[in-house]
């Protein structure tokens, strides 16, 4: 029997972020990229003014964009 692996760091945020927002993920990294280029606490605060997102939702999509535009 598989057992799957627990999602860990900002993408275990992510199936909240859909059911509480009713948005893709896909959608809230078109949002952050739409953003331009804003440090990292900018951004958090942009997703929690303009789109209502608490501070750990908008964290955790922050974190996760960073570090996938790193790789």
């Amino acid at each position: 029997m598989a057992t799957q692996e627990k999602v860990k760091g900002p993408a275990s945020y992510f199936p909240s972020i859909e059911k509480t927002y009713g948005q893709p993920i896909a959608h809230w990294e078109q949002v952050i990229a739409d953003a331009g280029a804003l440090k990292h606490m900018e951004l958090v605060a942009h997703l929690k003014t303009e789109h209502g997102l608490g501070h750990g939702h908008a964290n955790a999509l922050v974190a996760w964009c960073i570090a996938k535009a790193k790789k």
